[in-house]
């Protein structure tokens, strides 16, 4: 894996006004991200992980700090840096097609013919294997099939980084499991750099280079980095058997359970 820092959060802290006076949501955070790293945010709820997500994404801008990709500040949204939410986001009335076209248009219109546009808007649905879907609008589709075509919306902006907000939290375990190996194969394949916000344990340990675990809120920092020293290709099925996987979700749910339990 190259050593070349894609995403940096430089001294990071986040302040929100409300009703009650100032909000901190997350206190003096740093980290880097690598080229081709799939890096996992898991805390409690309340722990600033959507807001640190969205920080990056340039949806929002830090209180005071900064974020760099590709050693230029984030100073809003930018094709480099693609999001996939929990909830698909896709317009109910656009076939899937229409859906990614909508993204490729935005990004490529100066540089791709109509032709070469509708060739990379099949490549990309074929990718997450919802070409036999491309004029189905997302009311006929399932769940997971919508989280597809979602995810195939973000490949197809060439993004240097996706960023995934519990892209499979609404999903059943099935399901899940299903686009999680997706993901793996997709990123294999691409290389792509992936930062990935997730409650689950197991998701976080199986997909993940990195898992950067977060304090409890207010004034959220990252409490502790776990280096995931799996193999990749991962298999789940021989993963279930392997120590290795077991000692590092133990590690995580000591951090989330014991170090920063979460008052009820």
């Amino acid at each position: 894996m190259s050593k070349k820092p894609i995403i940096q959060v430089q001294a990071v802290s986040q302040r929100f006004s409300t009703a009650g006076g100032e909000f901190v949501a997350l206190q003096n955070v740093s980290f880097d991200i690598h080229e081709g790293e799939t890096v996992s945010l898991i805390g409690h709820s309340g722990c600033g992980k959507s807001t640190l997500l969205n920080l990056i994404a340039g949806i929002t801008l830090p209180t005071e700090g900064g974020l760099l990709c590709d050693n230029r500040e984030i100073a809003g949204p930018g094709p480099e840096r693609a999001v996939v939410f929990q909830n698909h986001s896709l317009l109910p009335w656009l076939t899937c097609f229409d859906n990614v076209a909508l993204a490729v248009d935005q990004v490529f219109r100066r540089t791709m013919n109509k032709a070469e546009r509708r060739e990379w808007i099949e490549h990309n649905l074929d990718r997450v294997q919802m070409g036999h879907a491309l004029h189905k609008r997302p009311g006929e589709i399932s769940g997971g099939m919508k989280q597809r075509v979602g995810i195939a919306r973000a490949l197809a902006m060439k993004p240097k980084v996706l960023l995934m907000d519990e892209p499979f939290g609404a999903l059943d375990a099935l399901t899940r499991a299903h686009l999680q190996d997706a993901v793996m194969q997709i990123q294999q394949s691409l290389n792509t750099t992936i930062v990935l916000i997730t409650h689950d344990v197991d998701e976080a340990v199986l997909l993940s280079d990195r898992v950067l675990m977060m304090t409890n809120g207010p004034a959220a920092t990252v409490g502790e980095i776990l280096d995931v020293k799996l193999p990749r290709p991962r298999n789940r099925v021989q993963l279930a058997d392997d120590s290795r996987y077991h000692h590092l979700r133990q590690q995580i749910l000591h951090f989330l359970y014991e170090k920063q339990p979460k008052a009820a």
